[in-house]
């Protein structure tokens, strides 16, 4: 990489990706490179996880070949554009692909919208970011739910990626993005995956350690500029309550964004029918409601704007 401009290609890609996207064009002609890394997780998976006793050990094989051919190509492609004066540019404008800001916000503010028409709407809404049953939800249900995956999301979907992208280049963006696709797939815990899984669960706790604490610092700071008192509310509430989530690092974005905003996130959910206790995070509302999304967003919009100033004034200085 560009050692000088080590910052550089972060805040560009910020830059491009939070206004223009992945455009449809792309995504219509050859699909998303998140969805080259489904279909690879896929077919290891197929071949892999084919005996329970040695299922760890096939998880394990599954995401070393998944990371071997992922860095392999990225490594070659971040050679090649180094050769180019301007390659770090092209480079970052490849990079777009791999962070999640305008379709996290497009998203988020399809519940709110569809909140505004009706609960049903609504809960047709968040089903497409949220992995819990919404046909029981309420509107604060639905509200909160929306919140808590904006707030996890902005760490797996943009703050880490710009982590590892200015920490490692192009190759450390992209084995972030393979851990983090594994982990969505085939991390979770049941009786199929808990074993096979459990590498990429493992691993993708660990790549998030540090940005999902960023996340929640973030939050805080951007929270700050707007009201101090709401900033020390959200580093109050992640310091409290972040350790109590049973992810360890989901808690940290979240229970910022809880404190910041005066509500509560947590509480029980149904997951396939099974209801889930989880603990309450921040101390604020229980009962939210739509016009709390839209606060969100505002708070979602400055932590976008600050992240991008910091890597840009890293980018000017360094």
């Amino acid at each position: 990489m560009w050692p000088l401009l080590s910052s550089c290609p972060v805040a560009l890609a910020l830059l491009i990706e939070r206004f223009m996207g992945y455009p449809k064009v792309i995504q219509d002609a050859v699909g998303h490179p998140v969805q080259w890394m489904g279909w690879l997780i896929s077919k290891l998976e197929i071949n892999l996880n084919v005996d329970v006793i040695a299922a760890r050990k096939g998880g394990s094989l599954a995401l070393t070949l998944l990371l071997i051919v992922n860095l392999s190509v990225s490594i070659i492609l971040a050679a090649a554009l180094s050769r180019f004066t301007w390659g770090w540019a092209l480079e970052a404008v490849l990079a777009t692909a791999f962070f999640a800001q305008r379709s996290m916000r497009d998203h988020v503010a399809a519940v709110a919208s569809g909140l505004a028409r009706s609960l049903e709407d609504g809960r047709a809404a968040v089903s497409h970011i949220v992995g819990r049953d919404p046909q029981n939800l309420d509107e604060a249900g639905i509200s909160r739910a929306a919140l808590e995956s904006m707030a996890e999301n902005t760490s797996d979907g943009i703050v880490a990626p710009a982590f590892w992208y200015a920490l490692l280049g192009l190759p450390g963006l992209v084995a972030y993005k393979a851990i983090n696709t594994a982990d969505s797939m085939i991390g979770h815990r049941n009786e199929r995956y808990i074993h096979f899984g459990w590498a990429a669960a493992k691993l993708d706790d660990l790549v998030n350690f540090i940005p999902a604490r960023l996340t929640g610092l973030l939050f805080a700071a951007s929270a700050a500029l707007a009201n101090p008192t709401s900033g020390r509310a959200a580093l109050t509430a992640m310091s409290r309550d972040a350790r109590n989530h049973q992810s360890p690092n989901a808690g940290w974005p979240e229970a910022a964004m809880a404190g910041a905003l005066g509500l509560r996130f947590g509480g029980p959910r149904d997951y396939d029918g099974e209801t889930v206790d989880l603990a309450w995070m921040g101390d604020g509302r229980e009962s939210l409601a739509r016009d709390d999304i839209t606060e969100g967003l505002r708070l979602y919009d400055r932590s976008l704007t600050l992240l991008f100033i910091v890597f840009l004034s890293l980018c000017l200085i360094f």
